[in-house]
């Protein structure tokens, strides 16, 4: 299969609100607002679409139209700088910075409708954990 572009759905009681969070604190830009139906793209990624869909809405499997949120990964350079940025902007925080054993410095901010953002920067891993793990670190 050949994918011209990747989609994520998070359900919303509220789309508008949820998007603007997104385009106020993260970026995004809004292409689409039908009212039950939100689709955001991030200017770095033309080929990746974020689309909030209202809850209930028919046009979502019956198991899947009433629970709302969702969970998105933003991988940046610099996550102190956006943890610094986020807080200044009174974005709740439900997870600190923490750097993890296995090579992530992350902290996970939530928005309107249970929508959690997780802002993620590689590091390192912790060669101890590695080994621990039983994972022989690759060359280069």
């Amino acid at each position: 299969m050949q994918a011209h572009g990747i989609g994520v759905v998070a359900m919303s009681s509220d789309p508008a609100a949820s998007s603007a969070w997104l385009v106020e604190h993260f970026g995004f830009v809004r292409n689409v607002d039908i009212g039950w139906y939100v689709d955001l793209q991030h200017p770095g990624h033309p080929a990746v679409y974020l689309d909030l869909i209202r809850l209930g809405h028919e046009s979502m499997p019956p198991r899947l139209r009433d629970r709302a949120g969702g969970f998105l990964a933003l991988l940046v350079e610099d996550v102190d700088a956006e943890e610094r940025r986020l807080r200044a902007a009174g974005v709740e925080f439900v997870k600190p910075v923490t750097t993890e054993p296995w090579g992530q410095r992350r902290f996970q901010v939530e928005g309107p409708d249970s929508l959690v953002v997780e802002v993620l920067q590689q590091v390192e891993p912790d060669p101890q954990w590695l080994a621990d793990q039983g994972i022989t670190p690759s060359a280069g």
